[in-house]
């Protein structure tokens, strides 16, 4: 098994490190760990529901997707936990998870190992709760641990100094599209030879009042309210916003060669990254999916595929209106006359919309599925939208050959990202 890929770039050939996945760990809606999440989005049963942490009995959205069951103290010591925020606290767990899924404690030059956040918004619960004390109590009642609870990067931070993290230490902000990019900048990083192994993924912790009332103030949120596990529903005529979510996900990634030398498990190779901008609008993206497709084409470019060795695409859709119609366009533009041929699904319509951490979350769908040889299904997919006329697997996972799988992750400001995983 060779440990360089060689890809065509215009006419010379680049060689280029392997790069495989030995740990994964999530902390989602649909379930805690990686069999209890596979379980959660092939049962068929959504984990949206109405919002319980708060009254939300004025907003038009009141429902979401909110991880339940997660005791912190699994991970930290109480005093710790009083000085972070929940989104650090998911990332802690999850990235926990994923490395002792990769049992690569003491086996690791700790000076050649870092890691890669994706975050979408930061520390939301404490900015909201120390400007309450703020106004309330004053200036000198703000808390110290203020700023480094809530900054987007302090979730890097805690987890470099959790494992003894010496190399890059970087935070992606790129809304939905974050941890997408978290992962490809860190297999970049192992690429060029900077590490060897990468701890990447993403986080996020934002159902609070104030995210529900921006979000409803653009009118980007679903307000199924009466029916909330119908709520999230990608591809679907009736769909009419996405579902807020959180949680977070974590991946172990490192040279094929170092994964082999300690005998890890490999679950696949992390063959191919594309990113790309829409350079549209802010909130919308490209109404043909230009963007998206370029993120696709440059992923299977990176990977040195041709369309029609993709099996499975774990679309981004969010069950918006505009969105799941432009991705729509983009694969078929991207994978021609294989694109009828696809498998293609959205996850989200099982664990609502995790924003930052989404993109991490549906990559290890992904390679989840291409362990059980099975698609995940678009569940609540029950009138299909005339413009979205792909096969979603509708309702219900299916078995299917993968060899290659595609997970798309794109964000406000119109910020692509897609990765691709396949067997090895």
């Amino acid at each position: 098994m060779r440990d360089f890929i060689s890809i065509e770039r215009g006419d010379q050939f680049i060689s280029m490190e392997r790069v495989v996945i030995t740990g994964m760990g999530v902390i989602t809606p649909s379930g805690h760990g990686l069999e209890e999440f596979w379980q959660g989005i092939t049962s068929g049963v959504s984990a949206v529901d109405l919002m319980t942490e708060y009254d939300l009995s004025e907003y038009p959205t009141r429902i979401a997707a909110q991880v339940h069951n997660f005791d912190p103290q699994k991970y930290l010591d109480r005093k710790d936990i009083r000085h972070m925020d929940r989104f650090v606290q998911l990332a802690i767990g999850a990235a926990q998870d994923a490395w002792d899924d990769a049992k690569i404690a003491d086996q690791v030059d700790p000076t050649r190992a870092g890691v890669i956040v994706g975050n979408g918004i930061g520390g939301m619960h404490t900015l909201t709760e120390q400007h309450a004390v703020l106004l309330e109590r004053g200036p000198s009642r703000v808390t110290p641990y203020f700023i480094p609870k809530m900054i987007s990067n302090i979730a890097g931070g805690q987890l470099a100094i959790r494992f003894n993290l010496l190399g890059p230490n970087e935070t992606v902000v790129t809304a939905c599209a974050s941890s997408g990019n978290a992962i490809g900048e860190g297999l970049r990083i192992i690429q060029h030879g900077e590490a060897d192994v990468m701890l990447v993924g993403g986080t996020e912790a934002a159902l609070i009042p104030l995210a529900f009332a921006g979000f409803c103030a653009m009118k980007a949120t679903s307000t199924r309210n009466d029916d909330p596990r119908h709520a999230s529903r990608p591809f679907d005529r009736d769909r009419d916003g996405f579902v807020m979510g959180e949680g977070a996900g974590f991946l172990v990634i490192e040279r094929l060669d170092h994964a082999q030398r300690r005998g890890a498990r490999i679950y696949a190779e992390l063959a191919g990254y594309g990113r790309s901008s829409d350079a549209y609008h802010v909130v919308e993206p490209h109404p043909e999916g230009i963007g998206a497709g370029l993120a696709m084409q440059r992923a299977l470019a990176d990977a040195g595929l041709v369309p029609s060795e993709i099996d499975y695409i774990n679309a981004h859709a969010t069950s918006t209106p505009k969105g799941d119609i432009a991705e729509t366009m983009a694969i078929k533009r991207v994978f021609g006359d294989h694109a009828y041929r696809l498998a293609v699904s959205s996850t989200k319509s099982s664990t609502g919309h995790l924003l930052g951490a989404a993109g991490a979350v549906e990559f290890i769908a992904s390679i989840l599925a291409l362990q059980h040889q099975t698609v995940p299904p678009t569940i609540n997919l029950e009138n299909p939208d005339p413009d979205c006329d792909l096969y979603y697997v509708p309702n219900r996972p299916e078995a299917r050959r993968l060899r290659a799988v595609m997970s798309n992750a794109f964000g406000f400001g119109g910020q692509n990202a897609s990765l691709i995983a396949r067997e090895i």
